[in-house]
């Protein structure tokens, strides 16, 4: 029987929920909503198409910088508050990113955007898991393991629509209304802060880790040049950050108290398995997120709006898949829900990789809504899963190093597929065959998930509860 001392906590950690959930739905949907227009901006502000990539590549850097920092923030200013300046910072940089009258201050704007929301990335998670108790967590953690899932399906559609209405400015005043009441419910609903504490900032972490985000993420970005690989833009960025990331890791390791982000939470099982199939995921999900517009757009003919709504199902699987997926969570364990989620991911998957131009698009369009059904049942264990036995403390250096996975991962998803899309292509003299060889790695890179679903916990996903009592949580 349920405690009548439990309601009140339940309410507060679904109030933060529902403010952080409001608040954050725009950065997730900002990673890709503007995709679609980078044509239009190059011809509306008069720049080449590798200048204008430049106003995604530096949103993406940017979070790259911030995400380290994220626990270290927390711990100085509290959770409400920094959460609340940083939706203050993104929606300044939204509006500044509307007014833009070049290329170069476009870019720049997407910088303060991208500040701001990779504060937000991963400080959502953390303060959910913070706030909630026990089995609460499956509930709450697929209300935000879900628009996590969706957003990058969804950006592109919503974007496309946008453009089809309006002009380019919009994809960045669209965000205004969602900050503002964003704002104003985090105001009222998010239990105040304790007062701020004097958190030693690690000199050492901050001159290696955020550098060695930036240089990979910069240097896989470029792959899909003409070169792949081989160009200097892009093995100089990733062998210079891999050895910026292997000295932090040497550093943390012997520096486990002080470090800026505590990599002694990979310990865990949970953790470190959660983390990899994170880093497996962003790759399957973002990966795709190239393919699939792609396969619409060179093979079917479609325009830009027309692969976003084809896409459609996809992201309405994945809505469907919160209810599945909380329930499932409450009877199994998490291991045999991420692993039926990667299951469906890589089924659905195949068509494509059989598929070419003449492929029955009804068929197509039902696989595209069993892989969003997949992709959404396993964000939400392995995001509910990365926290398991560790206490509130380490909590927000658990959400840093899981959405470093998946923002690297993603990453790596797309360079490689890229990479062997064009090869493929250019090698067979066939952009069919391009495309089948590319689906046919994402089905491996899922496969390889499936195999390791089985390192998840093999109990009930009830966590235990890790957070104080009722009058300490307002932290």
């Amino acid at each position: 029987m349920t405690s009548p001392a439990l309601p009140s906590p339940d309410r507060s950690a679904m109030r933060t929920a529902v403010a952080v959930l409001v608040g954050g739905i725009a950065v997730i949907l900002d990673s890709t909503i503007v995709s679609v227009a980078l044509h239009e901006l190059a011809a509306d502000l008069d720049a080449g198409v590798g200048t204008i990539q430049w106003v995604s590549t530096a949103y993406l850097l940017a979070l790259g910088v911030v995400i380290p920092v994220v626990g270290w923030l927390q711990g100085r200013l509290g959770a409400k508050r920094l959460w609340m300046a940083a939706l203050t910072l993104f929606l300044l940089g939204s509006v500044l990113c509307s007014f833009a009258w070049s290329a170069g201050s476009l870019i720049g704007f997407r910088v303060v955007q991208g500040i701001g929301g990779g504060v937000m990335i991963p400080l959502m998670t953390t303060m959910i898991m913070q706030a909630a108790q026990g089995a609460d967590r499956n509930r709450l953690m697929a209300m935000i393991a879900l628009p996590t899932a969706v957003g990058p399906i969804l950006g592109p559609v919503i974007g496309g629509l946008i453009l089809g209405a309006g002009d380019w400015q919009w994809l960045f005043l669209v965000n205004v209304p969602l900050c503002l009441i964003g704002l104003l419910l985090a105001g009222r609903m998010i239990p105040a802060d304790e007062p701020g504490r004097r958190v030693k900032l690690d000199v050492v972490g901050l001159i290696l880790l955020p550098p060695a985000l930036v240089a990979l993420l910069w240097g896989l970005s470029n792959v899909t040049g003409d070169g792949g690989f081989a160009q200097a833009d892009v093995y100089l960025p990733l062998i210079g950050g891999a050895l910026l990331l292997v000295a932090f890791v040497v550093w943390a390791l012997r520096h486990p108290g002080d470090a800026l982000v505590d990599l002694g939470v990979l310990r865990s099982r949970p953790t470190w398995a959660a983390t990899t199939l994170m880093f497996l995921s962003g790759a399957s999900l973002y990966g795709a997120m190239l393919l699939l517009p792609l396969y619409w757009q060179e093979l079917r003919g479609e325009d830009a709006l027309g692969a976003g709504l084809l896409l459609i199902p996809q992201g309405v699987g994945s809505l469907l898949s919160r209810g599945v997926a909380a329930k499932l969570l409450d009877r199994i364990a998490a291991r045999w829900v991420a692993f039926l989620g990667f299951v469906l991911v890589g089924v659905a998957t195949v068509p494509f990789a059989l598929a070419g131009a003449e492929t029955t698009t009804g068929i197509l369009m039902v696989t595209l809504f069993v892989r969003g059904l997949g992709l959404g049942m396993v964000m939400i264990p392995l995001m509910t899963v990365a926290f398991v036995g560790l206490d509130r403390e380490r909590m927000p250096h658990a959400s840093t190093v899981t959405r470093i996975a998946q923002q690297v991962g993603g990453s790596v998803g797309v360079a490689l597929l890229a990479v062997i899309l064009s090869t493929s292509a250019t090698g067979s003299g066939s952009l069919t065959t391009g495309f089948q060889t590319a689906f046919w790695w994402t089905v491996g890179f899922t496969g390889f998930a499936v195999l390791l679903s089985f390192v998840l916990p093999a109990g009930t996903t009830a966590l235990p509860s890790t957070a104080p009592a009722p009058a300490a949580a307002t932290r």
